[in-house]
């Protein structure tokens, strides 16, 4: 029995943790970037952005101090996780003005550290360095009369260091990530809105040890507005379901047919900066449901600045 917890624990925390460490979203006012973390794409998650060049860096900070296995009881190991991470990229969006479309474009490199304690001093890690590059060679965008519609492919290659001992933070494998969504505007202006975006993440196998992932389905969006010309508030919120179990000669017994889920939601703001065109945001949101995976909370700090546009 010892055996089976330590096992579910030492992979069930690497699993969590890269999860949790991905951050290659980068967040410009009407538009996220990558989602594949849980609270990253907040009240702007399904929003076109307008057209430009943009820098933006991401600091996250992730939290957990719960395991919870799949029946939603806690795992006694005495987990205290911590994952902080910066991601730095470049998203690029044109406008094809005959056909009213807008192309998104957008590259992120993250650099990352994982620090996790339990009871057991085997299976705590802590790892630096450089996460998995994300790139979406696509994304098409439409803006509607009240409403703007997004859809887009983009992968996550297995660029950082993932194995076994290596103290690499990557994981290890290619990740195709499909979305779509919306937002809807409640005003004419285009101020309060509720967005939406819906993407399915599939997986492949890890190259170090022979574990595939099982295919997951998220949620993430929100609802917001402005209270102030240059400042918007909301409530973001995720939910994630794992629809194919892990699969692999190296998935200890114990992890075989559980499947992660997940459900938080928190509150955000963002606070624009015409003369230097840039936009500061912040993002806390939590667990308010979990199975199959540590509960916790993320942090997010962001900064995008427009480096370029058409009408300039």
């Amino acid at each position: 029995m010892k055996q089976a917890i330590r096992s579910c624990l030492s992979v069930g925390l690497a699993l969590a943790a890269a999860a949790a460490l991905a951050l290659p979203g980068l967040v410009h006012a009407q538009q996220q970037l990558g989602n594949k973390v849980l609270g990253t794409a907040g009240i702007d998650a399904g929003s076109q952005r307008p057209p430009g060049l943009y820098l933006a860096d991401r600091f996250a900070w992730y939290h957990a101090n719960e395991l919870v296995d799949r029946e939603g009881a806690e795992v006694p190991v005495g987990l205290d996780l911590d994952v902080v991470a910066n991601a730095i990229g470049l998203a690029l969006t044109l406008e094809i003005a005959p056909i009213d479309t807008f192309v998104n474009l957008s590259v992120a490199v993250p650099v990352a550290r994982i620090r996790s304690n339990t009871e057991r001093p085997e299976a705590s890690v802590d790892n630096l360095g450089f996460a998995d590059l994300y790139v979406q060679p696509l994304g098409l965008g439409w803006q509607l009369p009240g409403a703007d519609l997004v859809t887009s492919y983009g992968f996550y290659a297995p660029t950082g260091r993932s194995a076994p001992g290596s103290g690499g933070v990557g994981r290890g494998q290619w990740t195709h990530q499909f979305s779509a969504g919306g937002t809807i505007y409640l005003a004419t202006r285009r101020s309060w809105r509720f967005s939406l975006l819906g993407s399915y993440e599939r997986n492949q196998k890890k190259r170090d040890v022979d574990i595939t992932r099982g295919d997951t389905l998220q949620l993430q969006g929100g609802f917001g507005g402005p209270v102030h010309p240059a400042v918007n508030v909301g409530l973001a919120g995720y939910a994630l379901w794992q629809v194919e179990d892990d699969s692999g000669a190296d998935l200890p017994p114990i992890l075989r047919g559980a499947r992660d889920r997940a459900f938080g939601v928190g509150p955000e703001v963002s606070v624009l900066v015409p003369p230097i065109r840039s936009r500061f945001g912040a993002r806390y949101e939590h667990d308010l449901s979990v199975r199959s995976r540590p509960w916790g909370g993320i942090l997010l700090l962001e900064f995008t600045f427009l480096a370029w546009s058409p009408e300039r």
